[in-house]
C-alpha cells in the first residue's frame, strides 16, 4: 500500500519517542528481544521507581515481633530516622542500617529496621540497584517479596502465607560469600533440576524435584547458591556492590545478578532486555510449579535481624567468635550491617505487535500511542487530499 507522499517529510522516529511515557526501543547492542508466544515484542516499561528522598514515603515500617525469632527490635519511622538506622543522603543514597552505636546487655534485642511496600505486585521485572548488602556475624539481612509479613509455616491461621508464596531474591547470614535465592510454597511447587541455571541447589535429599513446601523440611523452601563468591559479603561490597534483577511471569520467576563494571547497557539505559542477560543464578520454571497460582500479591520487603532461626542456629559452625547473644553485645560488630540502595525499578510487561494478530495484549499506554499514530496517519492523509484539490 503506498501513502501520500505527505507522509514522508513526517519525522516519526521523534514523533513516536514523544508520545507519552512509551519509547521506541533504542538500538542496543545486541538487540535480541524477547517475544511472546504469538510472536508480539515483549517490552518492559517502568511501573515504579524507588529511589532518593521519596523513597521510605512509600514503604511502612514493620515494628511486630520477628517471626523468624530473630534477637531484634523493629522501630517505627519516626525512631529510625531519629537515630539514624534510616535515612537518605545527599546524593540521594538510601541507607537502611542495624544499631551500631549502642553497648548492650547480655540477651537484649539489638534495633534495626524492616519495611514492605505499600504497593503489591502480581508479575513483573524487579532492578534493584545496590551498593552495599548487611552482612557480619549473627547478621540475617533479606530483600524478598510476599503477602504476609509472618513466614512460619507453624503459624496456621494467621493468613495466607504460604499459599501466595515468597520470593527470597537476596539473603544470607554472617560473613558468608553467596547469595542465596530461595522460594517457598504451599504444598506442589517444585524446583526441577534440569531447569536451566548458573547457582547450585543448597538441599540434597531430592531425586529430580525440589519441594518448595513450607511445611516440610523446616521450611528451607526451595534454594540456590549463587556461584560467585562476591555475590554476597565483603567482596560483593569491596566491588561497590551492583544489580540484582527478578524477572517473574507467567513462565516462571528467574533471578540475575552483576557486578558493577558488568551491568547490561539495557539496564542502565532503563529499556531492560532480559534475553540478553544469559542464564540466571537461579529458576523456577512452570515445568513443575504453576507460576499464577502459588505466587500472588507481593508487597516488597527489605530487613536485617540478627540470629534467629538460621544466623542463631548456624552460628556454632560460622567461624564466628563467641555466641550469637555475646556477639550482639557489642555494636563495633555491625558496623557492615547496612543497605546501601541507589534505585530499585519496577517494570512491567507489555506487547508489541507487529504480526497483525489482533487479539494480542497490550498495556494502556501502548494502545493510547497507536492511536495516536492512526490520527497522524489520518490527519496526513486528509491534508494531502486537501492539497490536491487547491
Amino acid at each position: 500500500m503506498a501513502f501520500p507522499s505527505i507522509l514522508s517529510n513526517i519525522n516519526w522516529t521523534a514523533g513516536l519517542q514523544s508520545l507519552g511515557s512509551f519509547e521506541w526501543p533504542k538500538t542496543t547492542s545486541p538487540t535480541k528481544r524477547e517475544t511472546a508466544p504469538n510472536g508480539s515484542t515483549i517490552l518492559w516499561v517502568i511501573q515504579d521507581t524507588y529511589e532518593g528522598s521519596t523513597f521510605f514515603d512509600t514503604f511502612d515500617f514493620f515494628t511486630g515481633p520477628d517471626p523468624t525469632n530473630g534477637m531484634v527490635t523493629f522501630v517505627d519511622q519516626q525512631t529510625a530516622m531519629n537515630d539514624n538506622l534510616a535515612y537518605v543522603t545527599s546524593d540521594n543514597k538510601v541507607i537502611m542500617r542495624g544499631d551500631n552505636t549502642t553497648q548492650l546487655a547480655y540477651g537484649v534485642n539489638r534495633n534495626s529496621v524492616r519495611i514492605k511496600s505499600q504497593a503489591q505486585y502480581n508479575m513483573g521485572l524487579f532492578i534493584l540497584d545496590l551498593e552495599m548488602a548487611p552482612w557480619g556475624c549473627g547478621v540475617w539481612p533479606a530483600f524478598w517479596q510476599v503477602l504476609m509479613l509472618r513466614r512460619k509455616a507453624r503459624t496456621v491461621g494467621n493468613g495466607p502465607w504460604p499459599y501466595t508464596g515468597e520470593i527470597d531474591i537476596i539473603e544470607g547470614v554472617h560473613d558468608n560469600q553467596h547469595n542465596q535465592v530461595t522460594w517457598h510454597t504451599a504444598p506442589g511447587c517444585n524446583l526441577t533440576q534440569n531447569t536451566s541455571f548458573t547457582g547450585t541447589i543448597v538441599q540434597t535429599n531430592y531425586t529430580d524435584n525440589l519441594q518448595c513446601d513450607a511445611f516440610i523440611n523446616n521450611n528451607a523452601g526451595c534454594g540456590v547458591l549463587e556461584w560467585s563468591h562476591a555475590s554476597y559479603g565483603p567482596l560483593f561490597d569491596e566491588a561497590n556492590g551492583g544489580v540484582f534483577a527478578m524477572n517473574w511471569d507467567e513462565n516462571g520467576i528467574a533471578v540475575w545478578s552483576f557486578y558493577r563494571a558488568t551491568i547490561p547497557l539495557d539496564i542502565t539505559q532503563g529499556e531492560p532486555n532480559p534475553s540478553n542477560w544469559g542464564e540466571p543464578v537461579a529458576a523456577l520454571s512452570t515445568q513443575s510449579c504453576n507460576i499464577t497460582n502459588y505466587f500472588a500479591n507481593h508487597s516488597i520487603i527489605f530487613d536485617i535481624t540478627f540470629c534467629g532461626d538460621w544466623a542463631g542456629n548456624s552460628y556454632n559452625t560460622s567461624n564466628c567468635p563467641g555466641t550469637c547473644e555475646s556477639q550482639l553485645m557489642d555494636p563495633a560488630n555491625f558496623v557492615n550491617a547496612s543497605w546501601i540502595i541507589n534505585s530499585l525499578s519496577v517494570y512491567k510487561q507489555s506487547w508489541l505487535d507487529l504480526t497483525g494478530t489482533s487479539n494480542a495484549a497490550r498495556t494502556d499506554s501502548i494502545i493510547m500511542n497507536l492511536k495516536m499514530i492512526s490520527w497522524i496517519i489520518s490527519t496526513a492523509i486528509f491534508l494531502q487530499v486537501v492539497l490536491v484539490s487547491l
